[in-house]
Formats: C-alpha cells, structure tokens, sequence
C-alpha cells in the first residue's frame, strides 16, 4: 500500500495552480502527436501521482505533493476521455485540474512528453521513492542520503548503514544506522499494509458513484470485511444490482484507475486498483440481493455455522439462495429441484428460524447462539451519541480555535463538547500549564454565555438541541513515567471531565505501565481513560497491560474506557470492549478530534463498539449533558462508598 495522505487537505484549483507553477521555461522535446495515440486517463493518472511522489522526495509542502496526488486520483476516475477532450481543444473542468496541470495534460497529449516530468525524473531516481516506505525515514534524509553518499536503493541503503558510512552524515548516527537497518527488516517481513476504514470508505464512495451511473444499474454497496468493519481492510467487494451486467462489467474493467484485470466474467470480475487495492465486483440478479448479501459479507465461519443450519433443514445455501437438497446432501434436480431466493436479509435469515443479525456481529463468536436464545444485543448507532468527550483545539496540538470546534459540535445537534487539550507535561503537543488552562477556562465560559444569550434569543443554529449546547472544559491528563499525575488535585477538580491517557515510557514492563493506568483509574478527578492500549494499528503495538486489573478497577470506580474513533487507533478494541463491558465498565466513544472534519470519526468509534457488543446503555455520552455531570460529580462519592 502507498503512505497515507489522506491527512493533508487537498484545496480547490484556484489554491493549488499558484503552488504548482506553470513552468513555461520548460521547452518539450519535439515529438510527433501521433506518438501519444495510446495515451489513456490511466497513463495521465499514473504520470501525476509519479509527479506527486518524486516533490515528496524533493521536501516539497505536503499541499503540493497531495494536489498532483488528488488530481490524479480525479483523472483515473473521470468517465470522459480526458486526451481526446484536450486534444479537440476543449478540456473539461475537473476537480482539482486546474491551469497548472492542464497544461502539463495539453503538453503530454499532444507531444507524448513532458518536459517538467522529465526534469524531475533527472533530478531524483525512482528508487528514491521506495526508501519513504521505510518506517521512520522521511524525504529530508532520503534527500541527504542521496545527495551527501549517492545512496539511491534500498540495498545500497541497508550496505551503508551496515558499513556504519551514515554516522558520517552531519545529524546523523549509529543510532540512525541501527533505526534504518530495522525498519528495512520490519518493511520486509511485514505483511502488505492494509486499508484503514476511512481509505476503503474513499475507494467505495468514489467507485460507488461511478459505476451507480451505469445505466441498468439500480444499487452499489458494500461487502466483505468493510462493511462488517473490520479494522483494516484488505479487498474491497462490491455488490451490484443491474439489469445489464455487460455494460457495468464493461465499465468497470475499463475504469481509469485500474492497474491490472486480476478477472473478467459476466457477473463477477476483479481489478486491482493502482496504488489502491482489490476490488471484487458482483452482479445480483433484482430481487434475489438477500443469500448474495450474507454470503458476499461474511465472514467465513459465520457462513459456515448457517450453512450447517441450512442442510439441517434439508438446504443447501450459497448467493444464490437456498436450494433443496435430498438424503445424499446433494441438491435435488429434474422436478424436485428447488431454489428458494429472498430479496432481504431478513427474510433470509428468517428462512432459517433466525432474526436478522447485524454484520458486525457475523464473526462466529456466539452470535447464531445469541440469535437462537433471542439475546441479540440492540446495538448503539450514531444516533445514540449526545456528545463527544475528547477533542482539541489549537491551544495545543489541534488544528483550529476553540470557537470553530465548538461552533462545529454545536452544529451537530450535540448537547456538549468535552474541549481535552493536553497537559503540560507532554511537551511535543505544547500542552497547558496551569496558568494557561485557567485562562483556557475564561475562553470557554465567554462563548458559552454566548451559546446560552442565542439559545434564549432564539439565534442559535437550528442543529441546536432544545437543551441548549455547552461547551465542558475538562483536559487530556498525562499520566507521568513515574505514574504521577500532571496536575494537581486542587486544578483537576476545577475540571468539568477529566481524560486521562499514557503516552511516555511505552517500553515500561507490564507491571509498571499497569499501575500508571491504575493510579489515574482509581484518582477521583478521572473521569475517563482515552485510547486505554495506546494503539495505533499497524504501526505501533498496544501496552502491555493487565488488563483483568484495568477492568475490574475501572467498573469498581466508575472510570470510563474510551472507545477512540480515529481510525488509525480504534482503541478499545472490539474484543475489550466487549470484555469490559461484561466485567461492569461504563464505555465513551469519542472522536479525538484535532480538527473539525475530524468530528465525525465518531463514526468508525461506533462501528467499532457494535463489533464489541455494545449498547447504547453501555456507553457514558449517550446520555443528556446533565446526566453526564451529574455522573462525573459522584464520582468521588462513588469511590468513598
């Protein structure tokens, strides 16, 4: 998989053409138009997102990199023959094309060459570019390596660290040597990385609305592990309802995103998408989408366990439907043959004496026995959600003031916003000194009176609950290595919700990082312990924690666990969460926002708490704002009691 950029934001065409240049210095080599017949939108795709990654390299702004990147991204995807329509003279508009890449687009199509392309490929080898793949090693020491010892392969790499001829770089050392030479093992031995949630979602949406367009077409959704949301994703699969499945088959074999046709059939085809993953596409045929949807979801031995249920009752069931079998197992033909097809799941899971079970259910780990006994939890939606009690703002780490994070919370329809900006110790994310908190503090108590005069005035957005919204100062509390809290009591207490969480000192032995959880579980001023593994998947492993004792000590004093919705982290994980919820452990599912666009990875939190079983009873802010304080204000009587 390429390095995720979907953090950097992508501007439109009138912000991004002046950062490009137009380089009309640049004279093309003189080549005949007719050499660039064969040029498709795939070619000018794979063409930009060479430009994007080589300015990666060179230490260009993100905001550069990301623009050829997303312009390429818009180009593989656009059902008009972008060559042709530059070639007549009239180029359409496309997202993200503007003057500047249109006119790198004019030149190649008409010459077969770019020059600016050329220059680049001049000035940084390709093989550069793999070297950013390396954990840890970013574009300004490929750069220095390349340009100081002519390093420009991993091989060459892996022999200079070895050879120890990178301690000889100023900056640089053994230590750089020995981070280098691990992170070539790690990259080798690591299985391809997977998508996280929020990727896959842009890949559906993106190839949702492309082929919905196909005439015949009447659905897309979703399959597989996405829809069951996993944690990552590997292959996409999409189902399709259409009435001409040659025509959406076409379509999608001929998408310019694709890098290779991995398989090409009438009703189910596969490409590999460039610089993107699998994608499986099914056709169901109307009104039989019900055995297509179980099966096609998953996951594996969920299916096992209805297909066992199936022949019991004398079926045999696959995406086509249920088909009548007889004494040998084998499906029945001639006049005795039957094949009973459903256009809902529901119906076809009722066929087989079962109430519909959700898909973040479907993993074999006791929901058919939970079906059967009628104990299907209702799981938590969305919808459930008053609040969001871990978010940021620019007073430390985040991205945006506190007015415009409120502001956004507010037009969400919920009740509070918990503002959780760091504390001091943390120094990376400038958190707050004490004196910094309380003035913090003013901040938010002057635009909640203004939040409450537009309530009464009737000004207030129309989002807006009838409870009014408020924002809740409370802090993101680091727990020391030495298990200390950064704040004094006589501050937390001043706090509306304490967030606590552990970030330093990660290779501390299990004993010592469990009972720097304990200490903040069992303090009265916690209310909450954000992403309680210190996870980010894929990249970082979890704590190792006792989690038995974290467990038992957060229901025994009324501490939340966090679910973190940011898809990178999804912490509880799904399998916790549901062991945490069982041992009496009160759950919050918070965004962890930075920035506004961020507010909704709510979302991903939810979708992560179904997978472990969870309620909305379970979970802390999906109760009213005053519920929440009242909950965080006995607290300590909690802990007396």
């Amino acid at each position: 998989m390429p390095r995720d950029r979907s953090a950097a934001p992508a501007g439109p065409d009138e912000a991004v053409d002046p950062l490009l240049g137009h380089d009309h210095d640049d004279s093309p080599a003189d080549v005949l138009a007719d050499e660039a017949a064969d040029l498709t939108n795939g070619d000018l795709a794979r063409v930009f997102h060479e430009i994007g990654d080589i300015l990666e390299v060179q230490g260009e702004i993100a905001f550069k990199t990301i623009a050829y990147h997303r312009a390429a991204d818009t180009i593989g995807r656009s059902p008009i023959d972008l060559v042709a329509a530059y070639r007549s003279g009239e180029p359409p508009k496309v997202a993200g094309v503007g003057q500047a890449i249109g006119d790198k687009i004019r030149e190649l199509v008409t010459t077969g060459r770019m020059a600016y392309l050329e220059r680049l490929r001049s000035e940084v080898p390709a093989s550069l570019v793999e070297l950013l793949d390396i954990p840890g090693l970013g574009p300004k020491t490929v750069r220095q390596l390349h340009e100081e010892l002519g390093i420009a392969t991993m091989e060459q790499l892996r022999e200079a660290a070895e050879n120890g001829r990178i301690r000889t770089v100023r900056g640089l050392s053994e230590r750089t040597e020995q981070l280098i030479i691990e992170g070539i093992e790690r990259l080798a031995a690591q299985p391809p990385r997977r998508l996280y949630l929020h990727q896959a979602e842009e890949h559906i949406a993106a190839l949702t609305e492309i082929l919905g367009a196909v005439p015949g077409v009447s659905s897309i959704e979703p399959a597989g592990s996405y829809r069951r949301r996993k944690e990552t994703i590997g292959d996409l699969d999409l189902l399709a309802e259409t009435t001409d499945p040659e025509a959406l088959m076409t379509r999608f074999l001929g998408l310019g995103t694709v890098d290779q046709v991995v398989a090409r059939g009438g009703h189910k085809s596969a490409i590999r998408l460039m610089r993107g993953p699998q994608v499986d596409l099914m056709v169901m045929p109307p009104g039989a989408a019900g055995a297509y949807r179980i099966h096609f979801t998953g996951s594996k031995e969920h299916n096992v366990r209805l297909r066992a249920r199936a022949r019991d009752r004398g079926w045999s069931l696959s995406e086509y439907g249920f088909q009548r079998i007889g004494e040998d197992g084998e499906p029945l033909t001639g006049d005795a043959a039957e094949l009973r097809t459903f256009a809902t799941e529901e119906d076809a899971y009722a066929f087989l004496d079962l109430p519909f079970i959700e898909p973040e259910l479907r993993e074999d780990q006791g929901e058919i026995e939970a079906a059967v006994a009628g104990r299907l939890p209702t799981l938590i939606t969305k919808a459930d959600l008053r609040g969001d009690c871990h978010t940021h703002s620019d007073w430390t780490d985040g991205s945006q003031p506190i007015e415009v994070m409120a502001e956004a919370a507010r037009r969400r329809g919920y009740q509070f916003q918990v503002l959780t900006d760091h504390t001091q110790s943390l120094a990376i994310t400038n958190g707050l000194t004490p004196e910094r908190a309380e003035e913090e503090r003013l901040v938010i108590a002057a635009l909640n009176a203004r939040f409450a005069a537009e309530e009464a005035a009737g000004t207030a957005p129309a989002e807006t609950p009838k409870e009014g919204f408020r924002l809740l100062h409370g802090c993101e509390l680091e727990v020391r290595a030495d298990g200390v809290l950064d704040y004094e009591d006589d501050l937390l207490a001043r706090f509306d919700v304490v967030v606590a969480s552990v970030h330093v000192a990660r290779r501390q032995s299990r004993a010592e990082l469990t009972k720097r959880t304990l200490n903040a579980i069992r303090s009265p001023h916690v209310d909450i312990i954000a992403h309680p593994a210190g996870r980010m998947i894929q990249t970082r492993d979890d704590l190792d924690l006792d989690w038995e004792a974290v467990y038992v000590a957060a229901a025994r004093n009324g501490t939340a666990l966090e679910v973190n919705g940011s898809p990178h982290r999804l912490d509880l994980s799904a399998e916790r969460a549901r062991r945490a919820v069982a041992a009496g452990c009160i759950l919050t599912i918070d965004s962890d926002a930075h920035h506004t666009r961020e507010l909704d990875d709510t979302r991903w939190g939810v979708a992560q708490a179904r997978r472990g079983w969870v309620t909305a009873a379970d979970v802390l802010n999906t109760r009213s704002r005053a519920d929440l304080l009242s909950w965080v204000g006995a607290k300590s009587d909690r802990i007396a009691g």
